[in-house]
């Protein structure tokens, strides 16, 4: 890989990269600049929210984003990884299980008693981090 990986919390000049790389990410939806910013500054700003930057040397190449929130169901609180994503050239070099424990790190100081997540395309992924098949996914789009 050449240097070294780091992850870190994500901050206002992440706000392209990011955009870039959830625009190709994204299947559901086309990722629109303007609600993107506004979502990114929002993310940002929440303390239920989280934000991982992959970096090899100072280059963005990947992101997580994460919630938490209370639960009754849980007895306190839970966490959801919704999105996650790493450039092409990286992926199966163990970048996203960096940026996964880094979220299972923030989630455990927040005392998340599970983490919740929805995938199409990467189940083997989260199987070999030991997460295991949960609940059917359903959405409803608005």
């Amino acid at each position: 890989m050449g240097n070294e990986i780091t992850i870190r919390e994500a901050t206002q000049t992440d706000c392209d990269n990011v955009f870039r790389m959830s625009k190709s990410m994204a299947t559901s939806f086309e990722v629109e600049k303007p609600a993107f910013g506004n979502s990114f500054m929002e993310i940002l700003n929440n303390s239920a929210s989280i934000c991982l930057i992959a970096e090899n040397g100072n280059t963005p190449i990947g992101y997580l984003l994460g919630f938490d929130h209370p639960a009754f169901y849980a007895n306190g609180r839970v966490s959801w990884m919704e999105e996650i994503y790493v450039s092409d050239d990286f992926r199966r070099k163990g970048i996203g299980g960096m940026l996964t424990n880094e979220f299972e790190k923030w989630c455990t100081e927040r005392k998340s008693k599970l983490i919740g997540l929805a995938t199409r395309r990467a189940s083997d992924f989260y199987k070999s981090l030991d997460y295991e098949e949960s609940a059917t996914f359903f959405r409803k789009l608005l």
